[in-house]
């Protein structure tokens, strides 16, 4: 089960069913959805969003560190912006992906750079060596993030989802030399 993190304006907490309607309007949302292809298809409404969450929800109950899921509340007002997580990837779950997926409102205010790096402390206290990512050669925001955190560009792969894909990844003296909210030259928050 992931572990509950907290940041400066951030809580990652596992996830529940109260979050329904907050969860839908994130993935169920088009431009959420459209960075998500191939791993999964936009939510179509609440039901379906209903029942994700809840094998969600049974799936973290299951995971062993540094596996996760997490929800992403702002601090300030208690609300549902996005969630993270921390899975193994396909083919063979030998490699582990840090993802997030965040409502578009949310964007641009530095929330990915801040849930990432927690996530990340929290799986390198773990034991895990190293972390992918694993992103859409066209989706700038999520590169920015990516690198702002330390990960380094591995190249192209279509080892994970069949198509090709960038692969970015972070070890713990990367994560290290990243400092919560600094932005490297050249880098604007997503």
């Amino acid at each position: 089960m992931a572990e509950r993190l907290v940041t400066d304006r951030l809580i990652l907490r596992s996830w529940e069913m109260e979050d329904v309607p907050a969860a839908f309007e994130v993935f169920g949302h088009a431009d959420v959805a459209r960075w998500l292809s191939p791993i999964m298809d936009r939510v179509p409404d609440v039901a379906a969003m209903q029942v994700l969450l809840r094998q969600w929800i049974v799936e973290d109950l299951r995971a062993e560190p540094p596996t996760g899921r997490w929800c992403v509340q702002r601090r300030e007002d208690a609300a549902v912006i996005g969630g993270g997580t921390l899975l193994p990837l396909p083919p063979g779950g030998d490699d582990l992906e840090m993802g997030w997926q965040l409502h578009p409102n949310a964007w641009r205010q530095g929330y990915a750079s801040e849930a990432t790096y927690a996530m990340a402390q929290w799986a390198f206290s773990h034991d895990a060596d190293e972390l992918y990512a694993v992103v859409r050669p066209e989706n700038a925001r999520a590169v920015s993030t990516i690198r702002r955190n330390g990960m380094e560009w591995v190249g192209e792969t279509g080892k994970y989802f069949g198509q090709p894909m960038q692969l970015y990844r972070l070890r713990p003296a990367d994560l290290d030399q990243a400092r919560p909210g600094a932005l490297p030259p050249g880098f604007e928050p997503e």
